[in-house]
């Protein structure tokens, strides 16, 4: 068992700030769809090395985490000029799966760009079979958890694509102010 550290999250996670490449701007001026998950991925990665999941854990204990399962929604445009932090929510985990929802703000101006629920599994590297997590990762999660449990649950959490019946589309539209 690896030696436990005292562990300390804000909440929720906020990444480091990052760039928009020249080379993810698509035909239609902004970055393309595929980017926005290495925005998300790369912030992932920030994240969870706080609890222990970063690359040395791959290394030392030869196991990592996978995505299983996600949900995106693009909210708003990305260009080559703007700058993003990705926040990170740790929802919930169990002893092989963590639970997640992320955000992409501008970082100047703080509105969102997209959001990302997220299922990742644990994995034994050298089975590549899910296993449970390890004592001292388990107990960082749950510092994490408890730390994450004082946010507001996303409004978006839990969402399922559809396409949203007329009475539904006029109630968000007179909830906004827009005319119909």
């Amino acid at each position: 068992m690896e030696k436990r550290t005292p562990v300390f999250f804000f909440a929720p996670f906020v990444s480091s700030t990052m760039r928009i490449e020249p080379a993810w701007i698509d035909y239609n001026g902004h970055m393309n769809m595929a980017y926005y998950h290495v925005l998300f991925d790369r912030a992932v990665e920030e994240g969870f090395s706080l609890v222990g999941l970063g690359h040395d854990y791959l290394e030392k204990r030869k196991a990592s985490f996978f995505a299983a399962e996600i949900h995106t929604t693009y909210k708003r445009e990305l260009t080559v000029q703007d700058r993003v932090r990705v926040t990170l929510q740790l929802v919930e985990f169990d002893e092989k799966r963590i639970h997640y929802y992320m955000e992409i703000r501008h970082a100047g101006e703080g509105w969102v760009a997209a959001t990302m629920e997220g299922l990742s599994l644990h994995v034994d590297m050298e089975t590549r079979k899910v296993s449970p997590f390890p004592d001292d990762i388990m107990a960082n999660l749950a510092v994490m958890k408890t730390t994450h449990a004082r946010l507001p649950q996303p409004a978006a959490l839990g969402r399922v694509i559809g396409i949203p019946h007329r009475t539904e589309v006029q109630e968000a539209l007179s909830a906004s102010g827009t005319r119909h």
